[in-house]
């Protein structure tokens, strides 16, 4: 049985969950999903200025996990912004 996730914090909530490439109608695009906890993590390293060790504190998580949850972010958006695919935020509510 896998170990059950620990909560993570999240101080933000977006208010515009999608982004697409101009021109192209949703329905031609394909949709690359961001979690929430992805979104956090890039806010705090890209728009706050945190270091890995402060993020990995202000969401309660460790570094290692910290990291990993931003690579895949990182990963997401690129392939989102390269291949000309739409971002959704996958949000609390």
């Amino acid at each position: 049985m896998p170990r059950p996730r620990l909560c993570r914090r999240v101080k933000f909530n977006p208010s515009v969950t999608y982004f697409k490439p101009q021109g192209v109608p949703m329905r031609y695009l394909d949709v690359v999903e961001l979690t929430i906890e992805e979104i956090e993590a890039y806010r705090l390293r890209y728009i706050e200025n945190m270091e890995q060790n402060d993020g990995a504190k202000e969401m309660n998580t460790s570094q290692s996990t910290y990291q990993r949850i931003l690579s895949s972010a990182n990963k997401k958006i690129a392939d989102a912004l390269i291949n000309g695919k739409a971002i959704k935020i996958r949000t609390l509510v």
